[in-house]
């Protein structure tokens, strides 16, 4: 027996890519590509830097000697400040996302083998409870997804499973994970009390159904902690404020080739910041997220080639 479709529908947001394409990367531009969005912002930069440079040579007349030209010893002097900032940003978030990765892999791992113990366990004709289980692991990694993802739950399941008590007293309004992984070990525990399953494979068992509510917690620390604000903050201000200065001294020796310049320097900063800020939430709809989706239908085709 397999739960619904509409359940396990799968949209997969993570993009999908050769990295030895290198000219399919520079030249076509993704929808998940920063310059798309910092697009606006490059314009109004290239206006302002080209606003910097009329009035400093043509308006104001500004010569090489003025007391301008020492701005470009301030953005020596900050970029290597600044460029060590963006590192630890981006190694933080990176860190953060892999490590979502690792737990959901982890869950994958888990719940293959709590399916294979379960299949080994219960008897061949016992097709009740092996409905059980071959619909409610997978529901585990569903709900979680949709869990982290801050989306309303829902289970839909097919008439029969909900035959199962245990389900039908599943609260959608309450923390769903955990609700699934208690009607887990209770109907374990029901299997043990009916001499199903012994105490040694009760023991045996055991780790496998910890472990889902210790990933999810680890899951929910990552996704409940954010980057502290001040220092995300504090980068933002910071790149703002030397991209705006730049035009000031570089103009004396670029002229209007300012512009351009300015503008990729603006791209490259601005573009670390948003990669950061996309990937430090590995759990959210963005292209580059952690592929829970693909995740969640992989474990459920495992557990019902299992069970």
């Amino acid at each position: 027996m397999k739960t619904s479709s509409v359940f396990y529908s799968i949209i997969l947001t993570m993009i999908n890519y050769n990295p030895k394409e290198w000219f399919s990367f520079i030249f076509r531009l993704h929808k998940a590509d920063t310059f798309r969005k910092l697009f606006p912002l490059i314009l109004g930069i290239c206006a302002y830097s080209g606003i910097i440079a009329f009035l400093e040579k043509e308006y104001f007349q500004l010569s090489a000697n003025s007391y301008v030209k020492n701005i470009p010893v301030m953005h020596s002097l900050l970029g290597f400040a600044i460029s060590m900032l963006l590192v630890f940003r981006t190694n933080t978030a990176y860190d953060r996302w892999w490590e979502g990765r690792k737990l959901w892999g982890a869950l994958v791992n888990n719940s293959r083998n709590l399916a294979i113990k379960l299949a080994a366990i219960l008897p061949e004709n016992d097709e009740e409870n092996r409905s059980f289980f071959r619909t409610v692991i997978p529901a585990y990694a569903a709900t979680l997804r949709s869990h982290l993802g801050s989306e309303k739950t829902r289970i839909e399941l097919f008439a029969e499973d909900k035959a199962h008590p245990l389900l039908n007293a599943i609260d959608e309004s309450k923390h769903l994970p955990n609700q699934i992984a208690a009607s887990i070990f209770k109907k374990i525990q029901e299997l043990y009390q009916q001499k199903i399953i012994t105490g040694d494979q009760l023991i045996f068992l055991n780790t496998e159904l910890q472990s889902f509510t210790d990933i999810c917690g680890a899951c929910e620390r990552i996704k409940n902690t954010p980057i502290p604000f001040s220092y995300s903050v504090f980068i933002k201000k910071f790149i703002f404020i030397y991209v705006m200065t730049l035009p000031f001294g570089y103009v004396f020796n670029l002229g209007y080739y300012v512009i351009p310049v300015v503008a990729f320097i603006f791209y490259v900063l601005a573009s670390l910041e948003l990669i950061a800020e996309e990937i430090e939430d590995p759990f959210g709809g963005d292209e580059n997220d952690v592929p829970t989706d693909k995740i969640s239908e992989n474990i459920r085709r495992s557990v019902n080639e299992l069970i």
